[in-house]
This record gives structure tokens, C-alpha cells and sequence, in this order.
């Protein structure tokens, strides 16, 4: 029992003298980065890209195109918190420069699908011979959606707002209580791609 208490008193003592943690994010000279409260955003060539930080256990700096992330506590979880915050804006400065593409492949067997897209919304109609039109919303301003011969591509500077549309498409045409192997009618996310060709 000595020798477990032993252990845990010389951990407690590695742990108490741990360095602080902070993690830096620097933008190139195209990328221009504001920060408004915990909203920051970040402008460049495609477009620009807003995400609210409130909820991050850590504060956020800006100077110029630097910006550093210092968490709360000197803990593991502090650690994963600020990677992932990095993680994030780092996505968010390779969109507004590069942009992201998803493509969705139209497949059917019988009944010949027509994909229309109408304001904000994307519509599938004849899904199965489906007299109303399967909708799904697209996320975001920047998000655009063209339909491309038997593809749907879909072309945005944020990451989260292009991936939730084509997850919107995809979900949209699932068709439940039937055996996926046989009905494989629908819209599928196949590629996966940085930058808008």
C-alpha cells in the first residue's frame, strides 16, 4: 500500500510543475484574420469563414495573421482542447485560400432520379417513382451546389457548411426497411477534396 501512495505522491509533483500549454495558428499574407468578442473570422481569396469560440475552454488571441490558443488548465484534456481548436482554424485559413469540394454520385437502377437545386434547397425527385420531391437545405451563403452530367458537387470556403450539405444530400435519399444491397437507389458522397477546380 506504501508503494501505491509513493506513486501517486511523485506523479502529483510531475503534474503540479507541468509548462503551460499554448498552441500558435499563423495565417499567410493573404488570409486576413478578426476577432469580435469570441467570434473570429477569417477572409481570403475564396471567401470568408465565421466561427464563435464562446464554448472553448480557452482563450483566443489574435495579433495581425498570428493567433495563439492558451487553455485554462495544464491537463491532457487541455492539451486535446487547444489541438482541436487549432485543428479548426487551420481548416477555416485553408478554405478562404484553397476552398473544399464534395462530390455526390446519382445512382439508380429503375426510376430515373432528377436532381433540381432551387434557392437554398436541393430537390430529388422520382426517388423510387416518389410523387413528391426529397428536400435537403443547403448550409451556409458561400455554399454552392451544381449538378454536373450524374454528379452533385458541392463548392464552399467552410469545411463544416460543405460536408453538412452533401451529409443533408446524401441522408436525404436513405431508404429505410428495405435491404441496402438490393435498393441502392440515391445519392452517395464518393470524393472528397481540397480546393475548387
Amino acid at each position: 500500500m506504501r508503494h501505491r501512495n509513493k506513486i501517486s505522491e511523485e506523479f502529483w509533483l510531475a503534474t503540479s510543475t507541468e509548462q503551460e500549454i499554448t498552441a500558435e495558428v499563423e495565417a499567410p499574407a493573404s488570409v486576413t484574420i478578426k476577432k469580435e468578442g469570441n467570434l473570429i473570422q477569417v477572409k481570403g481569396p475564396v471567401g470568408t469563414v465565421k466561427k464563435d469560440f464562446t464554448k472553448l475552454p480557452a482563450t483566443v488571441t489574435v495579433q495581425g495573421n498570428k493567433i495563439t490558443i492558451k487553455p485554462y488548465g495544464t491537463r491532457k484534456r487541455d492539451l486535446a482542447v487547444t489541438n482541436t481548436a487549432r485543428s479548426i482554424i487551420g481548416g477555416m485559413i485553408k478554405g478562404v485560400e484553397k476552398g473544399y469540394t464534395y462530390k455526390l454520385k446519382i445512382i439508380f437502377a429503375h426510376f430515373p432520379i432528377s436532381v433540381k437545386v432551387k434557392g437554398k434547397e436541393v430537390h430529388v425527385e422520382n426517388f423510387f417513382g416518389e410523387r413528391s420531391a426529397r428536400i435537403s437545405r443547403i448550409i451556409g451563403d458561400a455554399t454552392k451546389v451544381s449538378i454536373v452530367g450524374e454528379d452533385v458537387v458541392i463548392q464552399g470556403p467552410s469545411l463544416e457548411e460543405v460536408s453538412q450539405t452533401a451529409a443533408n444530400i446524401e441522408l436525404s435519399t436513405r431508404t429505410k426497411g428495405k435491404d441496402q444491397r438490393v435498393f441502392l437507389d440515391g445519392l452517395y458522397i464518393y470524393s472528397k477534396e481540397d480546393g475548387m477546380r
